[in-house]
């Protein structure tokens, strides 16, 4: 078990901080409260807005430094960087993603719904890989609904 998940079970925001090497700070605490609340992968807009809530003078620049702060320190992962904006997750279990190409919403796709993938091992040119990451692209129900495919 992650030591960020054991200090997320454990509710303290003073271990996490420690166990990542990252200084408390009010504004820090709120922001990773507001990120443990919104569910799938939010944009830093949409932490943005939800902050401001509780923060009124917090600004955009600083959430972003925040959240690319726990990103670096490995509190969370940014999802889908080949998708145009930033996208943050909260979930450390081994997962993969469903991009949908047209309102870019993202949803977790567990490894064992995508079948068996090879152990991570030495790839061409001395690459080494030290975890799979596979984007499903596709089309999601609700922009299926809402513009049906030509037939």
């Amino acid at each position: 078990m992650s030591t960020a998940h054991i200090a997320r079970q454990s509710g303290s925001f003073r271990d996490l901080c420690a166990a990542h090497g990252i200084t408390v700070t009010h504004q820090r605490q709120v922001l990773f409260e507001v990120m443990q609340g919104i569910p799938g992968h939010p944009s830093p807009e949409e932490v943005y807005e939800r902050v401001k809530e509780r923060i009124p003078s917090i600004s955009l620049a600083t959430v972003y430094k925040n959240i690319h702060l726990f990103i670096a320190s490995g509190l969370f992962r940014e999802v889908s960087m080949h998708h145009g904006s930033l996208r943050v997750e909260m979930n450390d279990r081994p997962h993969h993603h469903m991009v949908c190409t047209r309102c870019k919403a993202i949803y977790d796709l567990d490894e064992e719904q995508l079948g068996d993938m090879p152990q991570p091992h030495r790839l061409p040119n001395g690459f080494v890989a030290e975890r799979y990451s596979v984007d499903v692209l596709g089309l999601c129900s609700s922009c299926q609904e809402a513009e049906p495919a030509i037939a």
